[in-house]
């Protein structure tokens, strides 16, 4: 690992974070030295401390482990979600510390390895997860850090071998800008984090900026209509790389591959929606590109499970259904509906929704309005803070009260299994939708256990 040799400790400040865990996984397997602090006891800290790793989760010096306190062969690690006024932080970079953002880390790490990246406001960790699944299937020697729980790997880091990279190419905060890629994909440039950026401009640029990155001898796929030059992706439209042929059986998307202009047949996908099917055609773009056996994808596709909290049955009976998902933006609310539409036709449908951010639900209101308003029944929950202070006025009460329903109300999170009950009883509501990026995914097992008892 060129870059880490003189490396034997690293303490990661905000571990339990997804893309956070798989890098402290990562080292944790390279036999390094892993701990590091969060706020909070998840099942992802509790699975990293079955692995090894010593997680804290008091914000004091003291109880920083006594091996990480030597700036000569310890790397801090550390999240832009971690506060400036963080004690733990302000001490490694008082008491001189190499600190790095884990945007950077990563981005050194590509820098040694062959790498596959995805972007996208959208779509970027299933197809990542899809992605390293297809490589993993076809006997590639794949690492691969993704940015949720693949159901395949039950983790979101693969270990299978160092000739190829996978990477979740985030775009919060630039972080996609330290990697390196050789085939990249961007999925979608939605206006998101506008936090961070301020214009949607920068966002589009800091697209622009990413595909830059590719080398002249690398390959960039795109979706159809976005303002870049490479390879084109889409489903059922005239693009270098698109989907044709589709067909629905038994809940099942089947489909042919026209990967410019070579056909190739019979792929099939258990995962619903049409955006899942993109996410399909970008993985298996990208899988071509590398060199994937032709032969060998249409197996790996139909046996890929997807990814914990994206579009995930709960509960599946005939009268009744609950699903979880991480949608936490309008254009990701409005595929789910696209999905649920399509695969449970008929049926009423109950979205709980935890806005995530006070500036997403601010900048993006009535697009929230608009999407929250296409199901036929609307709970939502306050709304998740994660790093941001209260912006006055904006309440998940004043986001209601912009939706056009008549079947819509309010709930504390105490509240939630009765209220999601009486819903199912007396308002015949078939279909549950648990939507948010907060913690509103903690939930989903007590209204689970709640609504079979």
């Amino acid at each position: 690992m060129s870059g880490f040799e003189n490396i034997t400790n690293m303490y990661f400040l905000g571990i339990g974070g997804i893309g956070m865990s798989a890098l402290a996984r990562y080292f944790n397997a390279q036999k390094m030295r892993v701990a590091g602090y969060d706020k909070t006891r998840t099942t992802l800290t509790n699975a990293l401390e079955k692995e090894g790793i010593n997680v804290i989760f008091e914000d004091v010096v003291e109880v920083i482990p006594e091996e990480f306190k030597d700036p000569g062969n310890a790397l801090i690690v550390y999240t832009p979600a971690v506060p400036q006024d963080h004690k733990q932080l302000n001490y490694f970079k008082s008491a001189g510390f190499t600190v790095e953002k884990r945007s950077v880390v990563l981005g050194r790490i590509t820098k040694e390895i062959y790498t596959l990246a995805v972007a996208g406001t959208h779509g970027k960790t299933t197809t990542t997860a899809m992605l390293a699944h297809l490589l993993k299937e076809t006997g590639a020697e794949v690492t691969a850090f993704l940015g949720g729980l693949a159901e395949n790997f039950q983790s979101n880091l693969v270990l299978e071998g160092s000739k190829v990279m996978v990477a979740e190419a985030d775009e919060f905060d630039r972080s996609f800008l330290q990697l390196s890629p050789n085939i990249a994909a961007i999925t979608s440039m939605d206006a998101d984090h506008l936090d961070i950026y301020g214009e949607n401009e920068q966002l589009q640029q800091s697209f622009l900026d990413f595909a830059g990155l590719v080398p002249q001898d690398g390959t960039l796929f795109y979706k159809k209509g976005l303002p870049l030059n490479g390879t084109s992706l889409e489903i059922e439209d005239d693009a270098d790389v698109t989907a044709e042929n589709i067909r629905v059986k038994n809940g099942t998307y089947h489909f042919d591959l026209n990967f410019r202009r070579e056909v190739y047949k019979d792929f099939s996908l258990s995962l619903p929606g049409k955006h899942n099917l993109f996410n399909a055609v970008t993985a298996l773009a990208m899988a071509l590109e590398f060199g994937c056996p032709p032969a060998g994808l249409a197996r790996a596709l139909a046996a890929f499970k997807g990814v914990h909290r994206r579009f995930s049955y709960r509960i599946k009976q005939e009268n009744l259904v609950m699903i979880d998902d991480y949608a936490h933006h309008p254009a990701e609310i409005a595929a789910v509906h696209q999905a649920v539409r399509e695969m449970h036709p008929k049926k009423e449908v109950l979205a709980v929704f935890q806005p995530h951010l006070f500036s997403r639900t601010r900048d993006f209101a009535e697009d929230f309005a608009k999407s929250l308003g296409l199901f036929d029944q609307i709970m939502l929950l306050d709304i998740y803070p994660a790093r941001e202070k209260p912006v006055e006025g904006i309440t998940s009460d004043w986001l209601l009260n912009k939706i056009v329903n008549e079947k819509k109300q309010l709930v504390q999170k105490e509240a939630l299994s009765e209220a999601i009950f009486e819903a199912v009883r007396k308002d015949k509501a078939q279909v549950v939708l648990m939507l948010g990026a907060g913690d509103i995914g903690e939930e989903v097992d007590v209204v689970k256990k709640y609504l079979l008892s």
